[in-house]
This record gives structure tokens, sequence and C-alpha cells, in this order.
């Protein structure tokens, strides 16, 4: 069983690009390791499961990539993305607004019980 790696960006605001990519690039990193990786997003972060938002921010000006352009090779490299369900309420989301990338929608039960059984290493963002 490999290492688990709990990413929960939850001040990553999706208004600034520069907040966005570097959570993002190391949990593919920490994947392309073989690390066991689930990023939560949760509070402003949440916004970036939503359709159309990750889609829609350049994370460099004149290089092209998007948020969802990052997401999309996290999710490649094994990252499993999650939206917290709060953020569902706070944004007005439903299910069917999340990016296909996302792994579902999980409560803050769920990952605290994974911090706190000790197995996890946790980043925050």
């Amino acid at each position: 069983m490999s290492q688990k790696l709990i990413i929960i960006m939850a001040n990553t605001d999706p208004r600034h690009p520069e907040e966005v990519a570097a959570p993002i690039f190391q949990a593919m990193v920490a994947a392309s390791m073989n690390y066991d990786v689930d990023v939560i997003c949760t509070g402003l972060a949440a916004k970036l499961l939503k359709n159309g938002v990750a889609q829609s921010i350049v994370v460099k000006a004149g290089d092209g990539r998007t948020a969802h352009d990052f997401i999309k090779d996290a999710h490649a490299a094994g990252v499993k993305f999650h939206c917290c369900s709060p953020g569902l309420d706070l944004f007005g989301m439903c299910v069917d607004d999340i990016i296909s990338e996302c792994h579902g929608v999980v409560g803050a039960a769920h990952f605290i019980e994974q911090i706190m059984s000790g197995e996890s290493k946790v980043l925050t963002y």
C-alpha cells in the first residue's frame, strides 16, 4: 500500500491564478512518485471544480495553459480531486456542475477521519 497524501485547497482563490497551479502541480508530482493523492477543494477553491471556472483561468500570461490543463494532467497521473460538500451550497452548485475530473463530493468528516487515522500526510493551501 502506498503512502497517502491529502492536499487541502481551502484558501486558493481562483481570482488569483498564481495561487492555483502550485498545489495541483505538487499533487501531480506526488502521484507520479507513486503516492496515493487526494486533493480536497473546499472554501474558495471549491469553485475550481465548477464547469467553466478552471477552463477560464490562464495560469501564466502568454503560456496559454489553464488551471483545467493542470487538473487534467494531475488526474491523468492518478490524483483524485474531491469537492467538499459545503462548497456546493456556498457557490450554488450541484453535482452536475462539477468537472469530470472530480472524483466526487465529500464532507469534512471524510477527510478529517483520514487525517486523524495517522495514515496520511497533509498539505494545506
